[in-house]
């Protein structure tokens, strides 16, 4: 393996992070449209806050995925093809949730707008789960040919390990977004959303420990990387703790910022546990490595370049937009 190679395996890893980090509080806004606001205005409230964001928080995952088809094309087809309907309903739940937002603000009925506010709140759950369901299931262990050619059954796809993992990003997400809320809102929403985000840090704390048994379990993370895996495993507690204890001590932007990195510390758990491999089949033999997936020497020089000049361009945009939008939103009373 070159070091381009793992180059590119921990950039791909770390455009994960920035869309779970970032994406992940859109999705918990868009869940909390339902769950958290009691009218109109409080949606539109919640739909101000992250208004001027979502759209660009979209693109990491767009940039993840060109990221993985450019350097690691193999990787790129094999889990497209065998994760097809997943990505295809999340795409689908993507769809839906874009276009929400346009749509309910120029519906000319309530019914139409209140259509509009579910299809956000549903594609806003939707797509992290089934997410989360997909990277969940592909550490499993997949039936895979020597080629790379996946072969998953719909069991393959929906079991326990994959379910909870589902919801475990889902939750993630909605305290993700309960937090980014009360950093960025004002009024009584703001109070409502402490309320709830305090009830779901313990059904977190719960869900992490059936997660960690699962992992065990059914995958070989804790005979491939036991120190490592044992190590992340902790760092995603103690950093719900941290997030948990910065919620009831009204430390609202420490409490984002530690439910944002628990998000990330699941991605970077995941990747080391698939390394050196990029996908994992049920016979040892056929797993994909990451220097048999990636592209030509040439090509990963050629990205590096390209991402050494893009990148801080790329992040010093997302600095200054959530700088100029910085003002919490004003909620009805």
């Amino acid at each position: 393996m070159s070091a381009l190679q793992l180059l590119w395996f921990i950039l791909i890893a770390v455009l994960f992070i920035g869309f779970f980090f970032l994406e992940g509080f859109d999705f918990g806004v868009g869940m909390a449209t339902r769950v958290l606001a009691r009218n109109d205005d409080d949606r539109e409230a919640l739909i101000a806050t992250i208004g001027p964001h979502w759209d660009g928080n979209e693109v990491w995952l767009i940039t993840a995925g060109g990221a993985m088809f450019a350097s690691f094309p193999l990787w790129y087809a094999s889990l497209f093809s065998g994760y097809y309907i997943l990505l295809f309903l999340t795409l689908c739940a993507l769809i839906f949730r874009g276009v929400s937002f346009e749509f309910s603000a120029n519906a000319e009925t309530a019914g139409g707008r209140h259509f509009w506010y579910w299809a956000l709140c549903i594609g806003s759950t939707v797509a992290p789960f089934l997410l989360g369901m997909m990277f969940t299931s592909l550490i499993q262990g997949l039936p895979m040919d020597k080629n790379g050619d996946i072969f998953a059954g719909l069991w393959d796809n929906v079991n326990l390990l994959s379910i909870v993992g589902g919801v475990a990003v889902t939750l993630l997400c909605l305290i993700h977004g309960l937090n980014f809320i009360r950093l960025k809102i004002d009024g009584n929403l703001r109070d409502r959303a402490r309320n709830l985000v305090e009830k779901l840090y313990w059904v977190l704390f719960a869900g992490e420990v059936v997660f960690a048994i699962l992992l065990f379990i059914f995958t070989d993370f804790f005979k491939e990387r036991p120190i490592s895996t044992l190590l992340l495993l902790v760092l995603i507690v103690a950093l719900s703790a941290i997030s948990m204890y910065c919620a009831y001590a009204d430390h609202e932007g420490w409490g984002f910022i530690t439910s944002g990195l628990t998000l990330g510390s699941i991605v970077i758990l995941l990747f080391n546990g698939l390394f050196p491999r990029v996908l994992i089949a049920d016979n040892p033999a056929h797993s994909l490595l990451i220097k048999d997936a990636s592209a030509s020497p040439y090509t990963l020089k050629i990205m590096t370049i390209v991402a050494c000049i893009l990148l801080p361009i790329m992040l010093a945009y997302f600095i200054w937009s959530f700088f100029i939008f910085k003002r919490r939103v004003k909620a009805s009373a």
